[in-house]
């Protein structure tokens, strides 16, 4: 598999780097859920973390719930 970028990251890798950001809720059961309720991937089963960044932002919507 090519080094991982924004574009194009292992999910465990994802998990890491947003858990290391910050994060309190992301697992990768999480985000497994999320891509099961639409959150987008790449064909290779990579995620892209700009697109599930925007992804989470609209399911989020106005009230902040999600």
């Amino acid at each position: 598999m090519p080094e991982n970028t924004r574009e194009h990251i292992a999910k465990e890798d994802f998990v890491t780097a947003m858990r290391r950001a910050g994060s309190r809720t992301i697992t990768l059961e999480r985000l497994e859920a999320d891509i099961e309720a639409g959150a987008p991937v790449n064909a290779d089963g990579t995620v892209n973390i700009l697109n599930y960044v925007a992804w989470v932002a609209r399911e989020i919507g106005d009230d902040g719930q999600r």
